[in-house]
């Protein structure tokens, strides 16, 4: 088996959370050691990195506009990035950027200094999450299922279906999958704790037994 893999941008099939299309890199090499993806505009004024400050984990980031032309904004400053431009983004710095052209395309790497990285499968959820916003648990379930139960390395994703489960009462489902989750990451029993998206099934012994009061 060889030890490299070669794609060309065109190539990595491209997905939607509701906010810009933006290309699953990281996913798709299967890289486990940093975070890298790509957002790509539609149009010249589209926003290409949504707004964040990454505060929550600490995590830095930097920007390389591989094409294109956009404008940044950190900490409300505005900041011109021709094709070829790095912008270094450090934990806490609020960020986001407009492409100023047609096609501008964005590479994103991060991760958290001092911590391994850990996947967490984002991008599996991502596409779902408008999904479970609007409080189409089902269309999740529909959509999203096959996606989750086929990367089960993934603790969240599979988290996040058990959710949708739970508000739909498939009980039996829930707790299988949340089991799959925690057998992942057992910081998530303490999260299923005082999720009110397991309020419906929070009485049955099942889950009693997997997430003690």
């Amino acid at each position: 088996m060889s030890g490299y893999t070669v794609a060309h941008l065109e190539e990595i099939d491209e997905l939607d959370d509701g906010r810009g299309p933006w290309r699953p890199v990281r996913h798709h090499f299967g890289i486990t050691g940093f975070g890298i993806n790509t957002w790509t505009a539609r149009e010249a004024g589209d926003r290409i990195v949504n707004e964040h400050d990454e505060a929550d984990d600490g995590s830095e980031e930097l920007y390389l506009v591989l094409n294109g032309r956009a404008v940044f904004e950190l900490d409300g400053e505005r900041l011109d990035a021709p094709t070829g431009s790095f912008v270094f983004a450090g934990p806490g710095v609020k960020r986001t950027a407009f492409a100023e052209e047609a096609g501008t395309t964005v590479v994103a790497v991060g991760g958290t200094p001092g911590k391994a990285y850990e996947p967490d499968g984002w991008e599996i959820w991502a596409p779902l999450r408008p999904l479970y916003e609007a409080g189409d648990y089902a269309g999740v379930i529909e959509r999203g299922r096959e996606a989750i139960e086929s990367n089960p390395q993934y603790a969240e994703p599979l988290y996040n279906l058990a959710c949708c489960e739970s508000l739909l009462g498939r009980t039996a489902n829930a707790i299988e999958h949340l089991q799959q989750a925690i057998d992942r990451s057992e910081q998530l029993r303490s999260y299923a704790k005082d999720d009110s998206d397991f309020d419906p099934i929070r009485d049955e012994p099942a889950f009693k037994e997997l997430i003690p009061s």
